[in-house]
């Protein structure tokens, strides 16, 4: 089983910058890991992924151009930038990690962090 540690997060006013990070207690059976996330009453949707080790970042239509993701796969761990951040954006984030091909898809995550919580209002 491989855990996941998310840290960040926290609130914000609408136009500010966040960082999420997420550490892997192991890579060996890990390829890809993303972020993910949810807002009350609404579904999960796929924010952004990148192959560990490097490669192929992905992002979602509403966060295309505000977000980055990045990896670092010496210390097992994907950060999220979040800059120019909206109201919408406020939900859950969580940390994913796959041992198959980066998706948006939630389907192709099979380790889920416990989520860390991102506000952004006025």
């Amino acid at each position: 089983q491989v855990q996941l540690v998310e840290s960040g997060g926290g609130s914000v006013q609408p136009g500010g910058s966040l960082e999420l990070s997420c550490v892997a207690s192991d890579h060996t059976r890990v390829n890809c890991m993303g972020w993910f996330r949810q807002a009350p009453g609404k579904k999960r949707e796929g924010v952004a992924t990148i192959y560990l080790g490097g490669g192929g970042p992905t992002y979602g239509d509403s966060v295309n151009g505000r977000f980055t993701i990045s990896e670092d796969f010496a210390k097992k761990t994907v950060t999220l930038q979040m800059n120019g951040l909206k109201p919408e954006d406020t939900a859950m984030y969580y940390c994913a990690a796959s041992s198959f091909w980066c998706s948006l898809e939630e389907e192709r995550f099979n380790f889920w962090g416990q989520g860390t919580q991102v506000t952004v209002s006025s």
